[in-house]
C-alpha cells in the first residue's frame, strides 16, 4: 500500500465529487495499513480521515480516530515530532468546529509549542496552525489576536510557490474577522482577491471557495444590496454541497438565505430554505447522538 496512491485515488474520489465513496475508502485503507503494520500510511490515513469527517460535520468520529492515531503517535515514541503535533492541529481543528474551545486551544497550544522546537519560523506548516489560531479565537471574539495570527499566516503563505489556494483561503478568513472590526472595505477588498485566485481554475475549484463566496454575500448584505447578497449565498451554498454535502455549514447558509428572502418578500422561497436548515440540524443532532452512543474502541 503506497500513500501516494492513497492520495490520488482521494483526489480523484473530490474531483468526481464522490462525497459518498471517501469515508468507506479512507477506513478501508486505515484497516488495511493496520492489518500489514503500516503505521506511516495509518497516520496519513488517519489524519485525513479527521479531516474529513469534521468538514462533514461528523465530530464525535473526528475525536475517536484523532485518540487512536495520538495513541499509535505515543507507542510509537514520536509525541515530541512534527507529526504528532500536526495530528493535534487536526484534533484541535475538530473540536473548534465542534465549539469544544477548551480542547482546541490545549491541542492548538500543544502544537505549536512541538513547531517552535521543531520547525524554522517561515516553515509553511506554521501557516496552517496560525490560520486555525486564529479562527479559534475569532470564534471567543478575540477578533484582534485573531487578525495577527492570519496576518502572519499570510506572510509565509505568499512567500510559498503554488500556494494560490491557500493564500486565497487566508484572505478569505482575514476578510471574515475584519467584518467584525467594522472593516467593511478592507473586508471586500480581500475577498475580491480571494475569489479571482479561487476562480483561476474554472470549474475544479477549491473546497474553501464557499467561504469566500458567503463571505461576500454577507458584504453586500451588510452595503443592504439583498438580492446581490442572495445570489453570493446561493453560489456558495452550491459550493459546500458539491465538495461537502449538506452538512452543518449548508444549514447556516440555509438559514441566512431565508432571512434575506424574507427581507425581499419572496416568502415561499423563505420558508423553504428555513425548513430545509430546520431538517438539516435535526438529522445532523440525531446522527452525532447516534454515533456517540455507539461508539466503541477505536482501531
Amino acid at each position: 500500500m503506497k500513500i501516494d496512491e492513497i492520495f490520488a485515488k482521494l483526489d480523484d474520489l473530490f474531483a468526481q465529487n464522490a462525497i459518498g465513496q471517501v469515508e468507506p475508502f479512507l477506513l478501508s485503507c486505515l484497516n488495511q495499513a493496520q492489518e500489514e503494520k503500516e503505521f506511516g500510511v495509518y497516520i496519513s490515513v488517519g489524519n485525513e480521515l479527521i479531516g474529513f469527517y469534521r468538514s462533514t460535520s461528523q465530530f464525535e468520529k473526528a475525536f475517536a480516530v484523532s485518540e487512536d492515531v495520538l495513541l499509535l503517535l505515543e507507542e510509537l515514541q514520536l509525541e515530541e515530532t512534527e507529526h504528532f503535533a500536526t495530528t493535534l492541529l487536526n484534533a484541535a481543528t475538530a473540536y473548534r468546529a465542534a465549539g469544544r474551545m477548551e480542547d482546541a486551544l490545549r491541542d492548538y497550544t500543544r502544537a505549536l509549542k512541538i513547531y517552535e522546537e521543531k520547525l524554522p519560523p517561515e516553515d509553511y506548516r506554521f501557516a496552517g496552525l496560525y490560520n486555525n489560531i486564529s479562527l479559534m479565537l475569532e470564534s471567543m471574539n478575540e477578533n484582534e489576536k485573531a487578525a495577527v495570527f492570519l496576518e502572519r499566516a499570510i506572510d509565509i503563505v505568499k512567500k510559498q510557490e503554488d500556494a494560490r489556494m491557500e493564500l486565497a483561503t487566508s484572505k478569505t478568513n482575514l476578510a471574515l474577522i475584519y467584518f467584525k472590526l467594522e472593516k467593511n472595505e478592507e473586508a471586500k477588498a480581500l475577498l475580491e482577491e480571494a475569489i479571482a485566485i479561487f476562480s483561476e481554475n474554472g470549474e475544479n475549484t477549491d473546497a474553501h471557495y464557499s467561504a469566500a463566496l458567503a463571505g461576500m454575500g454577507e458584504a453586500y448584505f451588510r452595503m443592504g444590496r439583498l438580492t446581490k447578497a442572495l445570489d453570493y449565498y446561493e453560489q456558495s451554498l452550491q459550493e459546500v454541497e458539491k465538495h461537502f454535502g449538506r452538512n452543518l455549514s449548508y444549514a447556516l447558509l440555509c438559514g441566512n438565505c431565508a432571512t434575506i428572502c424574507q427581507k425581499l418578500g419572496e416568502h415561499k422561497k423563505a420558508e423553504t430554505y428555513a425548513e430545509t436548515e430546520k431538517m438539516l440540524r435535526s438529522r445532523l443532532e440525531l446522527s452525532g447522538k447516534e454515533t456517540e452512543a455507539g461508539q466503541g474502541d477505536g482501531v
